[in-house]
């Protein structure tokens, strides 16, 4: 199979026993890879009724056509999990080094399922894997584990992808960190990991694929990492990482301050934005594999409290665990951020949770004898840190704030409910939908709960005919909820192709279909067009919301948190809030879902999803 290598690899963890099975082309063909391979796998395999933490519930890793070759940022991968903090399907995206070795190691995705009676690691090299005993790995943290097993084995170019110490402790805000904290966040997939007591996963690989035409594929490669190392539309990415939104956003409200209660902080923004960090503590290092944006930063800190040199932060985590809490000290975020690395837990989900903690503290819902002590106030920067210790090691207060703002608002009761700030019982991302309304229907309908990389309609706002090879012409004004619907339905497509390949995010930022079409037409040989793309993106966010609705889902669960409709007084989104019903009911009906959230017996038959049409609806009269 041209793109790919050909096979997948399963894992009993109970058994100890591996399998190597072929990946059908046409399931390649219809789902590509990546986030639509394992969606289709989990809905294949993982009852929705499975208790996510359950031996029965499995994880997928799989990476796509573009994944170890020349394609810029060619080395992400996608995991797929029924989630133990929502409950529902979650995929989630790392970029780093890992993926190509996966590949290259032999496979197009592995999958883990059951449960070890003991700590395991896998070691997976050139076709052949091994488990491993890991209880001298158990307790370590997750950067330190890496290293620990490039040693034990003595290559120090294998590839780890790992948890810490909260993923052990089935923290559910935990996560698989990799290749220097990299980490596909979201969901509670450390913890996943952790029941199955499965440590980490090492692999190293130099196997080949065959590409279907090698020279034009490497010359839309080579014209796309141009492009990108020297477009002005993502120049202040290059320089300054994803920390430059701090520094061209905050004037339109979009970051949001003091658990979303504030709409301007002019200071405290540059105080942590991409400008301040070069300026102070960011030195030069790698980027992801074959990327030409290096958006990734390394910060180094020699002197005082904060002293560190590791993996630096990035704007989803300055925002978190700076803004959130209402402090600007970049040096104690940077080093928050170096611990939750080390714990293997979720920065965003981690940064509103203690913005969260720290306004139930104000009104008097959280006590010092429940924090050991600490006075969780506003702009404490020790105090922000001790949290993000109790998370990791889940004691204390950090016990009931690492299950996920939705669960600790259920626990302490009284008004907690309001700033408690989620979608589906994931905690939302520091985009604001009072200044982007359609970043809030990508939030409300977003197929893991509030997420902000399933959709970057954000983009087309205020652009004239942002996407016409979909049909998106016009303009979509800043401001307005009319006309949302439909853009938001084509950017989660548009990401769902992205996540699929499986390609960076943000290189993607001035590609249009037709490119992506060429390139995996190229790597895969199968004929892709503009047209044919949107049919596959469709079918993926189709098949996600079906598996879903199976949990649960309804239409009843596609809102947003009360705090996020509340107006601010000032800055530039004072006074603004989106017509969540106008949205919701444009977007239902550019996507063929019925009123309660479903898509239609039409829309899934028209996507060749058929069978999942006889789950939802039963067999069809004749």
């Amino acid at each position: 199979m041209d793109g790919y290598m050909g096979k997948i690899l399963r894992v009993n963890l109970t058994e100890r026993q591996f399998k190597e099975e072929p990946l059908s082309p046409k399931l390649a063909r219809d789902y590509i890879g990546g986030t639509g391979l394992g969606d289709r796998i989990i809905y294949d395999e993982v009852p929705p009724s499975t208790d996510p933490l359950s031996p029965e519930n499995k994880i997928v890793f799989a990476t796509g056509p573009v994944t170890a070759t020349n394609y810029p940022s060619g080395a992400r991968y996608q995991i797929c999990f029924k989630s133990p903090l929502t409950g529902i399907l979650c995929d989630a995206s790392s970029g780093g080094y890992w993926g190509a070795d996966l590949k290259r190691a032999g496979y197009d995705a592995l999958i883990i399922e059951g449960c070890s009676a003991e700590p395991v690691y896998l070691w997976i090299h050139n076709g052949k894997a091994e488990i491993r005993p890991a209880s001298h790995l158990w307790g370590q943290d997750a950067l330190n584990v890496q290293k620990t097993i490039q040693r034990e084995i003595g290559d120090e170019r294998i590839r780890v992808a790992c948890i810490g110490p909260a993923g052990e402790k089935q923290v559910l805000l935990s996560c698989i960190i990799n290749d220097e904290g990299r980490a596909p966040g979201r969901g509670g997939n450390g913890a996943v990991l952790g029941a199955k007591k499965l440590k980490a996963i090492a692999v190293r690989g130099n196997g080949n694929f065959p590409i279907h035409d090698l020279e034009t594929y490497n010359a839309l490669c080579k014209k796309i990492a141009k492009d990108n190392a020297t477009s002005p539309v993502i120049a202040n990415m290059r320089e300054y990482g994803t920390a430059q939104v701090l520094d061209s956003l905050w004037s339109m409200g979009d970051i949001p301050i003091k658990n979303w209660q504030i709409g301007l902080w002019e200071e405290g923004c540059k105080n942590l934005g991409g400008k301040k960090m070069k300026e102070t503590i960011l030195v030069p290092h790698l980027a992801c594999y074959r990327c030409t944006l290096g958006c990734s930063r390394w910060v180094k800190i020699d002197h005082g409290p904060y002293k560190m040199d590791g993996p630096g932060p990035e704007y989803e985590t300055l925002a978190a665990l700076g803004t959130m809490c209402l402090l600007d000290n970049l040096n104690a975020v940077s080093l928050a951020n170096d611990l939750c690395n080390r714990y293997g837990i979720d920065t965003i989900s981690t940064g509103v949770t203690i913005a969260f903690a720290m306004e139930a503290y104000e009104k008097g819902l959280i006590r010092p004898e429940d924090t050991g002590g600490i006075e969780l106030k506003w702009g404490d920067e020790q105090a922000m840190i001790a949290m993000v210790h109790q998370i990791g090691k889940k004691e204390k207060l950090g016990a009931l704030l690492g299950q996920g703002v939705k669960r600790a608002a259920d626990k302490l009761g009284g008004d907690s409910w309001k700033y408690a700030v989620h979608v589906k019982g994931m905690e939302t991302p520091m985009h604001d939908p009072r200044t982007f309304f359609s970043i809030g229907l990508t939030y409300a309908v977003g197929p893991r709960g509030a997420c902000h990389l399933h959709g970057h309609s954000p983009l087309w706002e205020g652009i004239k005919d942002p996407l016409p090879e979909w049909g998106l012409k016009g303009t979509y004004p800043f401001f307005v909820s009319k006309g949302k619907g439909n853009p938001v339905k084509l950017s989660q497509d548009f990401t769902a192709v992205v996540n699929s390949m499986v390609s960076c995010y943000f290189v993607t930022f001035i590609l249009k279909p037709s490119d992506l079409a060429a390139v995996l037409t190229a790597a895969t040989g199968t004929k892709y067009t503009p047209k044919s793309l949107l049919k596959v993106g469709e079918r993926i966010m189709t098949l996600h919301r079906a598996y879903n609705n199976l949990c649960g889902i309804t239409r009843k669960d596609d809102v947003l948190a009360p705090r996020q409709l509340e107006p601010t007084k000032e800055g530039g989104n004072a006074g603004k809030v989106p017509d969540m019903e106008v949205m919701i009911k444009e977007f239902y009906k550019a996507s063929g879902w019925t009123a309660s959230g479903k898509p239609s017996r039409k829309a899934l038959e028209s996507l060749g999803l058929r069978d999942v049409a006889r789950d939802l609806y039963g067999p069809k009269r004749k």
